[in-house]
């Protein structure tokens, strides 16, 4: 009798230890779940946080605009071109072809087109030529869409004459100095005065002589006295 009894009071024991202990593995489950919720839910959040200061105009760094990017100054500095004379411009008037064309500025600073006969271009930059010609061409044409191009630059030249390999006119942008355009003419030769190079320029209508001594620019000694070309200067190589 007793031994039936102790029989079945250890089976009970055995039932609530197995009953403890698999009450504990799903508390852990519970637990770990809830963990990986919490985290999910956490980093949900992070990101919201993150795409809404990106988006904001006062957010971070983010938000500020790419420095990398080119700005409208590129534009601006393009369109500050001058036409000059013997450039050649293509005009272009939309839906009207026989008023466009490829045309040269004469040494008188004029184009010739079709309808308005000639037209002042030498000076203007391509986007006044365009006002101009869009006003001039609105009697003829309903709401003229005109485009100017300049095709070919041939009014920025500089020569140079004396004792270089090859005197003569060669084109310069806007970065030109004397030793490039010394260098495009094959060099000085044997017997040049280096020391006495100088370029004339004509400014406001009076002569102006600028002085260049080759060897101190090629030396490094004055890398200022490298002269900036303009239009129309002539160096001259003595």
């Amino acid at each position: 009798m007793i031994s039936r009894s102790f029989k079945v009071h250890g089976r009970i024991a055995v039932a609530l230890l197995l009953g403890t202990i698999v009450a504990g593995a799903q508390t852990k489950v519970k637990s770990k779940d809830n963990d990986a919720q919490n985290s999910k839910v956490a980093a949900l959040k992070s990101d919201a946080k993150l795409a809404a200061e990106s988006s904001s105009p006062s957010g971070t760094d983010s938000a500020k605009p790419d420095s990398s990017v080119s700005s409208p100054i590129r534009r601006d500095l393009f369109s500050e071109y001058r036409i000059g004379e013997q450039d050649l411009l293509t005009i272009t008037v939309w839906r009207e072809p026989e008023l466009s064309g490829t045309v040269m500025v004469r040494p008188d600073g004029k184009v010739t087109l079709p309808l308005l006969n000639d037209v002042h271009a030498s000076g203007l930059t391509p986007d006044e030529l365009k006002a101009s010609l869009t006003e001039k061409l609105g009697p003829f044409v309903n709401a003229p869409q005109v485009t100017v191009a300049v095709r070919e630059i041939n009014s920025r030249k500089v020569f140079i004459i004396g004792q270089v390999g090859h005197e003569g006119s060669y084109r310069i942008n806007s970065t030109t100095t004397v030793l490039q355009i010394i260098a495009e003419a094959g060099g000085l030769r044997d017997f040049a005065n280096r020391k006495g190079i100088y370029v004339l320029r004509s400014l406001n209508g009076s002569q102006q002589r600028l002085n260049f001594n080759y060897d101190n620019v090629i030396r490094g000694k004055d890398s200022r006295a490298n002269i900036l070309l303009r239009p129309g200067d002539t160096i001259v190589v003595p």
